[in-house]
């Protein structure tokens, strides 16, 4: 439950300190006070949309804590988000504190124990704990869709329905997956046949790693075979064979200056060596012409074989252009291409598959959303009669309610079309709820329900907050409205703003909401009101003034009590 609220600088509160019961915490107030502003804090804290125009005019930011106490139930349901986050406080278990910052720059940030959060974590958190109830959520009793999450509540069918969500998800995405691939199906034939024609293109071509180079390499040799053999005819002919007594080869000189060392070492040894030395040379340079001469005996002067290899290198140089900047890289699209080839031929295989998925998932969903209506149709009955009790005692006896089932396509809520009929008055036809309930009406039916749903064990947050649920309601129904909200204190906290006397009187607590000026300032002010002071208030909320007024309010509260102590 919420023990704790403190507020500062959020909207015309500008500090605020308030401990709240564990029973009925009856707020009361004039009109415009401050009392909704009061619940939008709450609210905020539980990760409600935030908006600058909510801080104090003057001030750089709102906070906004909350304290509570929390049920080993509650610990065990949070768990697994606290755990998440890393947001446990070893310090005591039993408690949590939410925080929430608002900066008039637009800025917020969320804390849980502490710990800097996501709003969205924060409102997860918040669902288990606190569950608000305004003039938003008596609206929301004239929208249809929303009768189906109610019913759901009341049966407690959400674990059935979370599984019909999640097989209606698998379906729809196999449904999806089929048409996606039966409509593409003429796409994919234009992409078979292009994939063809690359394939083709690129297998006729029969490349081969490193193929590249060694063409390049031979087209040089055959563009430029006239010049190497010209090169080549002089070098061997330097080398070896001169044919000019007066310019001898580099061999007939050094054969003539090996003869010369010879006669030199005849006086000096140290010739010797060099005659060693070379000699060696000769050798080398005797390989040397020997390899040039066969270089240019082997020389080609091939036109055609160099038109051959000239067509090969511009037809991968085309291949490059189309599939890839190298042929390596032609290679990969090649492989790549024979792949998805292999994919698009078995399409047809694979649309098969997928229809035989979706038959076999939607018997599963067929399955799965009949057993979720059986539980839902066997909950109805007992709705409409714990919601006429409660109308009933609501002074609207004469009403009939009952929630009608209509078959739909199966959707992530199951295969129900759920719907709230009323007949307001006896000897009414029973209509659309959306079309005949008055605003009085809607607010009593909406009291009805969360009493029938509380009950039956379905509200799981600890602490109920009613924002004017007496909206449209009369002093004589309010002793009824009050008593049904003390009753729903059994199992929870209740906060409820109301101006009803009868129904404030009821109380554990009672808080007034006062607007103060302060200066050129308003501010809000919330006081915790005992004995002779809440007789005073109830008996303003009367109109009664003077000894008559506070007789009036002593005897609502007197009553209130007598009602308390009933078992």
């Amino acid at each position: 439950m919420l023990t704790e609220l403190r507020v500062r600088d959020f909207v015309i509160i500008d500090s605020l300190d308030l401990s709240f019961d564990r029973g009925l915490n009856v707020i009361t107030g004039e009109t415009g006070a401050g009392k909704s502003i009061l619940i939008d804090s709450i609210a905020l804290l539980l990760g409600d949309k935030a908006d600058p125009g909510m801080v104090r005019v003057g001030t750089d930011r709102a906070i906004i804590e909350g304290d509570f106490k929390i049920s080993p139930q509650v610990a065990e349901s949070i768990k697994p988000i606290l755990s998440e986050y890393n947001l446990e406080n070893d310090e005591n278990t039993g408690h949590i504190v939410l925080a929430r910052e608002v900066r008039n720059s637009g800025r917020t940030v969320c804390r849980v124990n502490g710990s800097a959060i996501s709003q969205s974590v924060l409102r997860e958190i918040g669902e288990h704990l606190v569950d608000v109830h305004g003039q938003s959520e008596h609206l929301s009793l004239l929208r249809v869709k929303e009768h189906v999450n109610l019913l759901d509540s009341f049966a407690n069918t959400w674990e059935q329905r979370k599984k019909v969500a999640l097989k209606v998800g698998e379906w729809r995405s196999t449904i999806k997956q089929r048409e996606s691939t039966e409509l593409n199906a003429r796409e994919q034939a234009r992409r078979l046949d292009m994939l063809n024609f690359q394939v083709e293109e690129i297998r006729s071509a029969k490349l081969k790693a490193g193929e590249e180079a060694a063409l390049q390499e031979e087209h040089t040799r055959l563009a430029n075979a006239e010049a190497l053999a010209e090169y080549a005819s002089e070098a061997y002919t330097v080398l070896y064979d001169s044919g000019d007594r007066h310019h001898p080869a580099a061999l007939d000189q050094i054969a003539q200056a090996g003869r010369s060392l010879v006669n030199l070492a005849r006086f000096d040894k140290q010739f010797e060596e060099l005659f060693k030395s070379l000699t060696e040379a000769n050798v080398i340079l005797e390989e040397v012409a020997r390899s040039v001469r066969d270089y240019r005996d082997g020389i080609e002067f091939n036109p055609k074989r160099l038109e051959m290899v000239e067509s090969r290198l511009e037809l991968q140089k085309k291949l490059k252009r189309k599939y890839g900047e190298s042929i390596d890289a032609v290679l990969e699209y090649l492989a790549k291409a024979e792949k998805e080839l292999d994919e698009l031929a078995s399409s047809d295989e694979r649309i098969d598959a997928l229809k035989k998925r979706e038959k076999v998932l939607q018997k599963e969903v067929d399955a799965l959303a009949a057993e979720l209506s059986n539980k839902r149709k066997a909950a109805c009955k007992a709705l409409a009669a714990g919601v006429e009790q409660e109308l009933a005692d609501l002074k609207m006896g004469g009403a009939r309610f009952e929630v009608h089932i209509v078959p739909q396509p199966c959707d992530s809520t199951g295969a129900d079309r759920v719907e709230f009929m009323i007949a307001p008055n006896l000897g009414e036809g029973l209509k659309p709820l959306a079309k005949v309930a008055s605003g009085g009406e809607t607010a009593r039916l909406m009291l009805a329900l969360k009493a029938v749903l509380a009950r039956s064990g379905s509200h799981n947050a600890p602490t109920l907050i009613f924002d004017e649920v007496d909206q449209g309601i009369g002093g004589r129904v309010g002793t009824i409205v009050g008593q049904k909200l003390w009753n729903l204190t059994h199992a929870h906290q209740v906060l409820c703003i109301t101006h009803l006397p009868q129904l404030a009187s009821f109380g554990d607590a009672h808080f007034r909401v006062e607007k103060q000026q302060v200066g050129q300032r308003t501010r809000t002010n919330t006081l915790k009101l005992e004995d002779l002071r809440r007789q005073e208030e109830l008996a303003q909320m009367l109109g009664t003034s003077g000894s008559t007024g506070l007789q009036g309010a002593a005897q609502l509260l007197h009553e209130a009590a007598d009602y308390k102590k009933k078992p």
